[in-house]
């Protein structure tokens, strides 16, 4: 017993002097006595290869495990939203212009593609323009006082006779739809303007009165009318 201790303490006495040290439990004293187990954080997969693990006892290759940072996590998780992302936005890229193709070209709406306007907005008095084929159309909601003046005049005495009756839908008198183009040289006349509070043309004096007839000047039609209907009492559908 006491060589056994004796020799325990020269190891212990030699390690951690000179080169030739000894760690504790290789030292003799101790070659009977069962060795620790090295911690399992030294044995991570960046210790070696999968051939230096098949070499070692079975309780031992049970510690080498391999650990998995969160930020690795993070990074993949990044990776199937990103991809994800990507893919709902090639989609809706995809359905854009499937749906634009549903829609009538330019040259479709060109070629007369109807179109509707509502009348409701429109108040007693108001003209407003729309576009029709390129062309500007007046909406007039003619007043009461514009439809008899329209009304009592002597239709033979017009340069391109037509009553009034026959430039409006029956039961829709106070609404007026007109091409608003001068049939002299194509110029767009302005609303509310001459000596019969119609149109007056500004290139070359035409005077039309609420009816949209030619009253003076060169000009020798009415302003003409589009092909409309109403499809409600307070909508139109013009072409």
């Amino acid at each position: 017993m006491r060589l056994i201790l004796a020799g325990a303490i020269a190891g212990l006495r030699s390690y951690g002097k000179g080169a030739n040290r000894t760690p504790p439990t290789r030292c003799p004293a101790f070659s009977g006595l069962p060795q620790p187990v090295r911690p399992a954080a030294r044995r991570t997969s960046v210790l070696g290869s999968s051939l230096g693990r098949m070499n070692k006892p079975p309780e031992e290759r049970a510690l080498d495990v391999t650990t998995v940072s969160s930020a690795e996590h993070t990074r993949r998780d990044f990776l199937y939203i990103a991809t994800g992302a990507v893919g709902a936005v090639g989609a809706a890229a995809t359905l854009v212009p499937l749906i634009a193709q549903m829609n009538p070209d330019a040259s479709t709406i060109a070629a007369g593609a109807p179109i509707e306007v509502d009348l409701a907005p429109i108040s007693d008095g108001q003209i407003i323009k729309v576009f029709w084929r390129s062309k500007p159309i007046f909406i007039f909601h003619r007043t009461k006082k514009d439809i008899e003046e329209a009304q009592k005049v002597n239709v033979a005495s017009l340069p391109d006779p037509e009553a009034d009756s026959a430039r409006v839908k029956q039961g829709h008198d106070q609404w007026l739809v007109l091409i608003g183009i001068c049939t002299h040289l194509g110029c767009i006349p302005l609303a509310h303007q001459g000596e019969y509070d119609g149109w007056f043309c500004p290139c070359h004096g035409s005077q039309y009165d609420t009816s949209g007839r030619i009253r003076k000047g060169p000009a020798p039609k009415n302003l003409p009318l589009p092909p409309y209907k109403f499809v409600s009492d307070t909508k139109i559908q013009i072409g």
